[in-house]
């Protein structure tokens, strides 16, 4: 061994890596982990601790190779608890340290996975088939110059846009009230992601676009029909739309049913019941849901035949 190289015993060496960091009692631990087995190990896909660590330790600093002593770590976890179990606590509740790569190839997975969820439940209104992910993506993008260019106009002076009076003042709330989208981030899941970017795309239609359809089936007892609806319970600052709601709310249990059903495609009764196959927006599904359950007491029921009616070439 040459002469005047000293490698220290407590420092190890370790390359390509994803870091978990934990600050308890006033230190911070690390542990080295292999990349992408991290979080297929929290998600429970990964099950053998050895194949997620690199090395079997705990860090004060893993890039200069500096091992946690017994003695902080006794103070941090306590006396009594093992290297394994701390090693496990850093894996669950400690923060993921990812690199550039890995965080371009996470926000990339992200990205495809919330364009394939909004190419699936949104169609063109007029010929109800699906658009490609390429065009959903192209949409998307729109929307997201769109909302950079605005928040800069909003810190200028104001005159992207010329307003009148009044209807300039509610045209200016109104899209603030409008829903709005800058892009696809990692903090969040993917559903929650293609809710908001079905949301914004409906609002501002970039390309002309409508949640495809539900496709249900209700059935209710014959005898319920013709009974008379309770009203839809109220709800707070509806303003001058209440009157509107209250009187779409009165009718028997048969008509208040067919006002969530857009298109009928077929109704009929058999053995005493009364069933209705039909088109329904998936916003109102949840309504009709409730009001079936509250109606009939558990009598009738709403089966869904399809989540996403939709025309392929």
């Amino acid at each position: 061994m040459p002469v005047g190289i000293i490698q220290p015993s407590n420092q190890i060496r370790l390359t390509n890596v994803s870091l978990v960091r934990l600050k308890k009692g006033k230190k911070r631990f690390e542990i080295a982990c292999y990349k992408n087995k991290i979080l297929e190990y929290r998600s429970g896909i990964e099950t053998d601790l050895d194949n997620v660590l690199q090395i079997h330790s705990v860090f004060l600093n893993v890039s200069k190779g500096q091992t946690a002593p017994a003695a902080d770590l006794a103070k941090a976890f306590g006396d009594k608890t093992e290297l394994d179990n701390i090693i496990l606590e850093i894996l669950k509740k400690g923060e993921l340290q990812v690199g550039e790569k890995e965080r371009h190839a996470q926000l990339e997975r992200v990205h495809n996975e919330v364009t394939g969820i909004v190419a699936g439940k949104l169609v063109d209104p007029k010929s109800k088939r699906v658009y490609t992910t390429g065009m959903i993506d192209k949409a998307l993008d729109q929307l997201s110059s769109q909302g950079a260019h605005k928040q800069e106009d909003s810190k200028g002076s104001g005159t992207a846009t010329p307003t009148n009076g009044e209807d300039g003042e509610q045209g200016k709330n109104k899209a603030k009230d409008m829903p709005t989208w800058t892009g696809v981030v990692t903090t969040k899941s993917a559903k929650s992601q293609a809710l908001d970017a079905m949301r914004a795309l409906i609002a501002w239609q970039p390309i002309p676009v409508a949640r495809a359809r539900m496709r249900l089936r209700v059935s209710c007892p014959m005898f319920l029909l013709k009974q008379a609806a309770k009203p839809a319970p109220k709800k707070e600052g509806s303003g001058a739309g209440q009157d509107g709601e209250e009187e779409k709310a009165k009718g028997t249990v048969k008509d208040r049913i067919l006002s969530y059903v857009e298109e009928i495609e077929s109704q009929g009764e058999s053995g005493g019941e009364w069933e209705v196959v039909g088109f329904v927006e998936p916003g109102a599904f949840k309504g009709l849901g409730e009001f079936i359950g509250g109606e009939t007491k558990g009598r009738g029921r709403v089966e869904v035949l399809d989540m996403a009616m939709i025309h392929e070439d």
